[in-house]
Formats: C-alpha cells, structure tokens, sequence
C-alpha cells in the first residue's frame, strides 16, 4: 500500500461531494420557503433557525464543552463574516434559484467559491495556509468558470 495513501484521501472528498450535493436541494427549499412565506428574508430566518434547532442537539450528543465565549473578545473581525456570507448566500439562493435554475445557481456559486478560495489560498487570507497560485491551478479554475458559462448559455438557449 503507498505510505501517502489513507482511507481519508477517499473518505472526506466524499463526504464533502455529499455536502455539496445537499446544496441545491438547499436552495431549491428555500426558494420555496420564501414563496410561501412572502418575502425571502422570511425565508431565511426560518432556514437558519431550523439550522440551530438541527446543531442544539448535535451538539448535546457530541457532548461539546461549553463554548469559551470570552474568547470572542479577541476574534479578527473577519471571523463573523460566517454569518454575514450564509445570510447572503441563503438569500441570494432563494431569490435566484427559480430565475436561474438550480443548476444555473450553482454553478455560478461554484465557481465564485472556486475564484475566492483562490485568492484566500493564494495570501493564506483567514488564518489559513498560503497555497500559492501556479498554471495548473489557474487552468482548473478557467475551466470552471468556462464551464458556468456554457450551463448558462445552454440553459438560456433552451428557454
């Protein structure tokens, strides 16, 4: 077997690839919520407290420690920008998700996610490790962005 190979070189891909697969069911619900609802903040605000309802015992069952909140004290400010950007992205996904599909949604979240995480790689942004742009990386996310263009083009050209 080789050295550098591990159950978690197959096993968190996974589980990340089964996250992302849960996102457009994600926005696709919450299109509805806000359809329902009348407003898509309305809709936000039930979707992230049915979030807290689902960490509640999450966390009781893990047996968590009680968070440290003095420590709150010391945080970067970029540290809350969490909330901020899943307010946005839960907005922004009930809003376009029926204009653009939810196919059409994505992928252009996708390759915003891809085009940020390079520039966070890149300066080692968020207290995370530099992770330097080369060629390669460049082609990879070209090819993305490429790629939201054409699932663009071909679900405008199928209207």
């Amino acid at each position: 077997m080789n050295p550098s190979f591990s159950p978690a070189v197959v096993l968190l891909p996974l589980i990340a690839l089964l996250a992302g697969a849960a996102v457009p069911f994600q926005a696709g619900s919450n299109a509805a919520l806000g359809r329902l609802l009348g407003h898509p903040l309305w809709a936000t605000l039930v979707s992230l407290s049915v979030s807290v309802l689902m960490v509640l015992p999450a966390l009781w069952l893990m047996r968590a420690p009680a968070p440290q909140v003095a420590a709150l004290a010391q945080a970067p400010w970029w540290a809350w920008f969490g909330g901020v950007a899943g307010v946005a992205y839960i907005t922004a996904a009930l809003i376009l998700t029926p204009r653009l599909g939810a196919a059409g949604f994505i992928v252009c979240v996708v390759a915003g996610q891809v085009l940020s995480s390079l520039a966070i790689d890149q300066w080692g942004l968020m207290g995370l490790p530099e992770r330097p742009v080369n060629l390669l990386r460049l082609l990879g996310v070209g090819l993305i962005v490429a790629g939201m263009l054409v699932v663009q083009w071909g679900t405008a050209s199928s209207r």
